[in-house]
C-alpha cells in the first residue's frame, strides 16, 4: 500500500506537469495566431486608410481647382461689366464734350448777335431822344399857340377837362351801378323765388292758425245744459281740470274753448268730445278722462317729435329734443303754426346749404331746432333763441347747431355760414305773405315811420306806404333831382331803412321823377 502510494504520486506529479505544459503550448500557439491574426487586420485598416487618404486628396484638390475656376469666372465677369461701365462713361463723356463744344459755338454766335442788337438800339436810342426833343419843342408851340388861341392857361384847360370827365365818369358810374344792381335784383329775385317755391311745395302748410279759441260743435241743444251741470258742477270741473274757459252761449249746437295754450285747448277739446261720446258727464268722470287724455296728448307730442324728424331725415336725438320738437305743434308764432314753420325754415335751410356745398343735414337740423325755446315752460325767463341755445347745448347737440339757434335774432355772435343760413331762412319763412299776423298799432306805427325816413331826403315831395308797408313810393321833384340821381336816391332810401327799421321781408323802395308842362288858352 505504501509502495503503490510511493509510485503514485510522482506518476501524478509527471501527469500534471505534462497536462500544464501541453496547456501552455496550446496557448502559446494561440496567442500567436491572434497576433498574426491582428498584425494581418492592422495591415488592412492601414491600407484602408491609405486609399481613403488618397481618394480624400484628390477629391479636396478637385474642390479647390471647382471654387479657383468658379472664382476666376467671377472676376472675369466683374472685370468686363466694369470695362463696359467705363467705356460707356467714355462715350457719354465724349458726346457731352461735343454738345458742350456746339453749345459754345452757338454762344458766341449769339453774343456776336447781341453785340449787333445793341449797337443797333444805341443807333435807335439816339435817333428816338432826338425825335423828342423835336416833339417836345412842337408840342410847347402848340400849347402856346392854344393859350393865345383860346384865352385860357394849361391849367385853367386842365381843370377844365378834368371835370368834365369827372362829370362823365360820374354818370357813366351811375349807369353802370344802375345796370349791375339791376341784374343782381333780377337774379337774386329769381334765385329766392326758386328756393321759397321749393321750400312751400315741400311742406304744403296753411298760412296761419288759430290762436286763441276752438269751436266745438254739439249733437243737440240738449248737450248743453249736460255740459254746465247742476248749478254749473260740470262746467266748473271742467275749467279747473283743463284750464281753458268754456263758452256757452246762444250759438247753436256749438260751444267755444278759449285759452291761450293750445296744447290744453286740444285737451280740452278731446276731453269734451269723449265725455259727450260717453254719455257721463260728472266731475269725477270729467278728471279721468282729462287725465288720460293728457296721457294720450303727450305720447301723441312724442310721436309727431319722431314722425317730423324722420320726415327730414334728421336722427340721434334726445327723446327731449323729440319732445320739444311735438310740442311745436301745439305753439303759434302770430298766428303762424311753430312745427309747420320750423319745418319750413329747415328745408329753406337745406335747399340753400345744398347751393353753397354746405352740410344739408347740419343745415337742415339747426332750422328745425332753431325756435325750441318758444316749447320751454312760461315760467322760465329769457330770448327763446338763448333758452333754445341752452336746450341743445344740455342735450349735447353740435356746436354749429347750438350757434345757429343762439344767433338766429343775434343775441349771440354768430360763428358759421350755417348761423347766417337760419336767420335767413326764418325771416323768409316769417316774412311770406299771409304767414303771421301782426297787430293793427304797430302795422301803423311801421308805415308812418316808412314814409318818415322817405321824406327825409332832400328833393322828396311826397311819400306814400303801399302793399302793407312791403313797398314805399317817393313822389321827387323833377327840377332837384334827375334821372342819374334819382336811382342813387332809391339805393339811399332802402340803405337808411335796413339801418333803421325792423321789419319782415323786404321793402320796395320806388322813385318816381316826372315833369308836367301846363298852359292855358285864353
Amino acid at each position: 500500500m505504501t509502495l503503490e502510494l510511493y509510485w503514485l504520486v510522482p506518476t501524478v506529479a509527471a501527469l500534471c506537469a505534462l497536462f500544464l505544459w501541453l496547456g501552455w503550448a496550446i496557448h502559446a500557439k494561440a496567442g500567436r495566431n491572434k497576433l498574426e491574426a491582428a498584425e494581418l487586420r492592422a495591415r488592412e485598416i492601414k491600407a484602408d486608410a491609405e486609399k481613403e487618404i488618397a481618394n480624400l486628396k484628390k477629391e479636396k484638390l478637385l474642390e479647390v481647382k471647382d471654387e479657383w475656376f468658379r472664382k476666376k469666372q467671377d472676376f472675369e465677369r466683374e472685370a468686363n461689366k466694369q470695362r463696359n461701365k467705363l467705356q460707356s462713361l467714355e462715350k457719354q463723356l465724349q458726346s457731352r464734350e461735343e454738345s458742350l463744344t456746339s453749345k459754345f459755338e452757338l454762344v458766341n454766335k449769339k453774343e456776336a448777335a447781341a453785340q449787333q442788337l445793341e449797337d443797333r438800339f444805341a443807333k435807335r436810342e439816339a435817333e428816338l431822344a432826338e425825335k423828342a426833343t423835336h416833339l417836345d419843342t412842337i408840342v410847347a408851340e402848340q400849347t402856346s399857340r392854344l393859350e393865345r388861341m383860346s384865352g385860357m392857361s394849361r391849367e385853367d384847360a386842365k381843370n377844365v377837362l378834368m371835370e368834365n370827365m369827372l362829370s362823365d365818369a360820374k354818370l357813366a358810374s351811375a349807369q353802370q351801378l344802375k345796370e349791375i344792381r339791376d341784374e343782381m335784383k333780377t337774379t337774386a329775385k329769381k334765385e329766392a323765388r326758386k328756393v321759397i317755391i321749393q321750400a312751400i311745395q315741400r311742406t304744403a302748410s296753411d298760412h296761419s292758425v288759430e290762436t286763441t279759441v276752438s269751436v266745438l260743435n254739439l249733437q243737440s241743444e240738449e248737450m248743453k245744459g249736460r255740459i254746465i251741470g247742476r248749478e254749473g258742477r260740470n262746467i266748473r270741473a271742467f275749467e279747473a281740470a283743463t284750464g281753458i274757459d268754456v263758452i256757452v252761449d246762444d250759438t247753436p249746437e256749438a260751444v267755444i274753448l278759449s285759452g291761450f295754450d293750445p296744447f290744453r285747448r286740444e285737451v280740452a277739446r278731446i276731453a269734451l268730445e269723449t265725455l259727450m261720446a260717453d254719455g257721463r258727464i260728472h266731475p269725477a268722470r270729467i278728471e279721468e278722462v282729462v287725465e288720460k287724455v293728457r296721457k294720450d296728448l303727450e305720447e301723441e307730442v312724442l310721436r309727431v317729435g319722431e314722425n317730423t324728424l324722420l320726415d327730414l331725415g334728421i336722427h340721434n336725438a334726445h327723446a327731449e329734443i323729440k319732445r320739444n320738437v311735438g310740442r311745436m305743434k301745439f305753439r303759434s308764432s302770430y298766428g303762424q303754426n311753430l312745427l309747420q314753420h320750423s319745418i319750413e325754415v329747415a328745408w329753406l335751410c337745406g335747399i340753400m346749404a345744398a347751393e353753397l356745398d354746405l352740410d344739408t343735414k347740419i343745415a337742415t337740423r339747426a332750422g328745425l331746432l332753431h325756435d325750441i325755446g318758444k316749447c320751454v315752460d312760461r315760467n322760465v325767463e329769457g330770448p327763446h333763441a338763448l333758452l333754445g341755445m341752452d336746450i341743445a347745448k344740455k342735450y349735447r347737440e353740435h356746436q354749429i347747431i347750438i350757434n345757429a339757434i343762439g344767433s338766429h335774432h343775434e343775441d349771440v355772435e354768430m360763428e358759421t355760414p350755417y348761423a347766417a343760413l337760419v336767420q335767413a331762412a326764418d325771416a323768409i319763412s316769417g316774412a311770406r305773405p299771409g304767414a303771421r299776423r301782426e297787430s293793427l298799432e304797430g302795422y301803423v306805427k311801421r308805415l308812418e315811420k316808412l314814409e318818415s325816413i322817405a321824406k327825409g331826403f332832400e328833393g322828396v315831395a311826397k311819400t306814400y306806404a303801399i302793399q302793407a308797408g312791403r313797398e314805399v313810393r317817393v313822389m321827387v321833384e323833377h327840377d332837384r333831382i334827375d334821372d342819374s340821381l334819382a336811382d342813387q336816391l332809391a339805393n339811399d332810401i332802402a340803405e337808411k331803412i335796413q339801418s333803421e327799421m325792423e321789419y319782415p321781408g323786404q321793402i320796395k323802395v320806388t322813385v318816381i321823377r316826372e315833369k308836367r308842362a301846363i298852359a292855358y288858352a285864353k
